[in-house]
């Protein structure tokens, strides 16, 4: 998966526009464009989506700062990555829009879910703390998953600009 430069740099600005999305959505609580972002990079860009997914994970660490809470990022985003890397490349055109919104909704519905292992290791806590945990977090998750439902709206379009800047910059 070695870069050319003109990846390195679009890559790079496609990291920093998924923070920027992120810091300029925070007032609204677990609503953002992140999923939209990795599921449209990676229906693009395939396994090179990764540099800009984790370009953003970078970045939030170090703007946030490198504390626990950042570690489970290290694999969070990669599970939807992988899930939508699962999907077939060639969905049918009237389903593919439902499908990638579903994905992302799915990947709201489940963060905590899917946050609550780190979160057990690195607090020590059992498996009826776990569920604690991911039981007190399920409103925050309905919300993040509803917004990702409707935010995934734009994927679609977003896979299309990134296809018809592709066309222009050479990048695949």
């Amino acid at each position: 998966m070695k870069l050319s430069v003109k990846e390195t740099a679009v890559f790079g600005m496609l990291g920093a526009l998924m923070y920027a999305s992120k810091v300029l959505m925070e007032a609204l609580p677990n609503v953002h464009l992140l999923g939209v972002f990795v599921v449209a990079l990676t229906v693009v860009y395939r396994k090179k989506a990764l540099y800009p997914i984790y370009t953003y994970v970078f970045l939030n660490g170090l703007m946030a700062g490198f504390s626990l809470w950042w570690l489970p990022y290290l694999y969070l985003w990669a599970i939807l990555w992988a899930w939508v890397m699962l999907l077939p490349k060639q969905l049918p055109a009237k389903t593919r829009p439902l499908v990638y919104m579903c994905v992302c909704a799915a990947h709201g519905f489940l963060f905590g879910t899917l946050y609550a292992p780190a979160q057990a290791l690195l607090f020590g806590l059992d498996l009826q703390g776990m569920i604690a945990w991911i039981l007190a977090g399920l409103p925050w998750d309905f919300v993040h998953g509803v917004s990702n439902f409707f935010c995934g709206l734009l994927i679609s379009p977003l896979i299309a600009l990134l296809q018809n800047a592709n066309r222009y910059t050479s990048i695949h």
